[in-house]
This record gives C-alpha cells, sequence and structure tokens, in this order.
C-alpha cells in the first residue's frame, strides 16, 4: 500500500529517494525504510509527502485498483480514478457505482460530452447551462461593464 505509492509516485515524479528525504527533512535511509515497508512515516510526514506528490493523504496510505491492470498511483489531489469501463457496440457505457454514488448520478441524469484530444468528459446538464448562462450574461457587456 503506502510503499508501492511512495515508490510509484516517487518514479513518476523522477525524484531520487534523497531529493524527497530533503523535502520532508529526513535522512535518504529512513525514507528508503518507507518505500521498502520497514517503517512507516508519522502522520505530519505522510502529509507533507501527499503535499510534495500533489496527492491527499487518504489517497497515498490506501491501494487503487483498477480492473485488468492492477494497482494505480494515487490520483492527483481533487481528481479520481474510477476504474474501467467497456463500451458495448451500442457505444453504450456503465459508469462506475462509485463515480455515481459521488456525483449522484442516477437514472435519467442528464450529462454533457465534452472532451479534447485525449479524451471524454461528463458534466451534469445543469452545472454545464448554469455556467454557459453566466457566460453569455458576461458576454452582454463591454470592456468598461456597459451593456
Amino acid at each position: 500500500m503506502l510503499k508501492d505509492n511512495l515508490m510509484m509516485l516517487r518514479t513518476i515524479h523522477g525524484f531520487s529517494q534523497e531529493e524527497i528525504a530533503e523535502k520532508v527533512g529526513i535522512s535518504r535511509q529512513a525514507y528508503a525504510k518507507w518505500e521498502s515497508g520497514a517503517t512507516i512515516p508519522d502522520v505530519q510526514k505522510c502529509d507533507l509527502l501527499a503535499k510534495v506528490y500533489g496527492v491527499t493523504v487518504d489517497s497515498l496510505l490506501r491501494d487503487e485498483k483498477v480492473d485488468g491492470i492492477g494497482v494505480i498511483p494515487p490520483a492527483p489531489a481533487g481528481k479520481s480514478i474510477w476504474g474501467t469501463v467497456t463500451v458495448s457496440d451500442r457505444g453504450q457505457i456503465v459508469i462506475p457505482k462509485g463515480a455515481r454514488d459521488r456525483y449522484g448520478i442516477t437514472g435519467g441524469t442528464r450529462l454533457i460530452v465534452c472532451g479534447d484530444e485525449v479524451g471524454i468528459a461528463l458534466l451534469p446538464a445543469e452545472a454545464f447551462e448554469a455556467g454557459l448562462k453566466k457566460v453569455m450574461e458576461y458576454a452582454r457587456y463591454d470592456a468598461n461593464g456597459t451593456p
């Protein structure tokens, strides 16, 4: 769990054990013991590590497993990885239960499908429409704030 996450995150970010140890105020040997699982950091050091890696303490301490892939690194703070989905022949997907629960997605929920060169995103239609309405209101004003 923790030891695997520390090793994955350090590798992803391109840090040496010495660089991370310096960032959290410990020796390289102490950090190496965390990565080997021989010892574990205290809560304050976990908080520092989470900040260095841009993740939450919670995600640093637990495993994230994705079907067909295995253990993956913790997602950046404020981001989530819900797993994989398979697109049916008709283009349908099943949104993982954790994501449905987190965002209150139930039968009949309207979602906006957005995307860029990398992938797609689903946004609640009401939130998207409210944001669009604000943009349209601001568009009616000139640089001086006059309609």
